[in-house]
């Protein structure tokens, strides 16, 4: 496995302050500490050329774990191997083999073109003049911004920034990649040519790719497994097609109706979740989704009808409510 993690887990100790000068003053003589579990006894294993989405809510333990998985933090608890190495260990080997993309962070210098940085990066992974202007080459004509190289940092929009940012890390075609929400604040057009790109680079490099969003149509478009965590402990790991026969235990009956129908009515066949007519959107047990959709069939004036499942933002919420109780 190219990434391998046994009982993994990182606890933070935080300060807990009461409000105000008196709380201030109490502080100094008796400090009241909380342990904060943001990653709590996790385990999974990685293949090789695997693109795995890694899901969940704010604080949920994502950026954490892909933290400990890049080096960048030391477990309290468990085994963490990438590669076959030790990421704490911060070997020189193991650097050169990694990237961490954070939708939120910039390593790009601001007043200078992005192919300063390039150059940069050049230099600290050691990489022949042939094999960077190879890569820099294929990662320019994949992203689209030959015109782009010699523009200052700061000129460039969010859109444009995150493609450097993606060349920047991948410049040392690293063997293993972490995406920490790199479609964040894009609009929808370049979320899509985000993906894309990520799922080329996926492709052509078999490269091993953890990803992290918030978008639910970056991990529907780009992984095949789903990894989703809660509070620190993963709730599932598998198929993202398997999420949905095990959570959604429910269909959705999409009704375009003919005549007006009461909503009373409507809500007799199933739990009535949208309604404006002429359409209509039922929610019903899976197993009973045959009957339901041939009783609307003879007692109502339907125009279409479509059986379908759920969408997967909706499976997920269902997963993280289960799991709240």
């Amino acid at each position: 496995m190219v990434i391998s993690v046994s009982h993994l887990s990182k606890h933070y100790q935080t300060f807990q302050k009461e409000p105000g000068l008196v709380g201030s003053l109490k502080s100094l003589f008796a400090r009241k500490y909380q342990t904060v579990k943001a990653v709590n006894d996790v385990s999974f294993d990685i293949g090789e050329g695997e693109l795995v989405g890694f899901i969940g809510p704010n604080g949920a333990g994502k950026t954490t774990t892909l933290k400990c998985l890049s080096g960048l933090l030391y477990p309290t608890n468990g085994k963490v191997s990438v590669l076959g190495f030790t990421p704490y260990e911060r070997k020189t080997a193991f650097l050169k083999q990694i990237a961490l993309v954070m939708g939120q962070k910039n390593q790009l210098w601001w007043d200078l073109p992005a192919q300063e940085t390039f150059l940069l990066n050049k230099e600290i992974y050691e990489i022949p003049d042939g094999e960077y202007q190879k890569t820099l080459s294929d990662l320019v004509e994949l992203l689209d911004v030959e015109d782009l190289l010699k523009v200052q940092v700061r000129k460039l929009s969010l859109g444009e920034r995150m493609k450097m940012e993606l060349i920047a890390a991948l410049i040392h075609s690293p063997k293993v990649l972490f995406l920490d929400e790199p479609t964040i604040g894009l609009d929808v057009v370049m979320q899509k040519k985000m993906r894309d790109f990520i799922e080329v680079y996926n492709r052509l490099n078999k490269s091993t790719i953890l990803l992290t969003s918030h978008y639910m149509e970056d991990v529907r478009q780009l992984a095949k497994r789903v990894i989703i965590i809660d509070h620190g402990k993963i709730l599932y790991d598998g198929k993202l097609d398997s999420l949905v026969k095990k959570f959604a235990k429910y269909k959705v009956l999409s009704v375009v109706l003919e005549t007006y129908v009461a909503p009373d009515k409507l809500a007799e066949v199933g739990e009535l979740t949208e309604y404006n007519f002429p359409k209509a959107v039922i929610r019903v047990s899976r197993n009973a989704s045959n009957v339901a959709a041939a009783e609307l069939l003879q007692k109502f004036p339907v125009d279409d009808l479509n059986i379908e499942e759920p969408d997967i933002e909706d499976i997920i919420r269902d997963v993280f409510t289960q799991a709240a109780k």
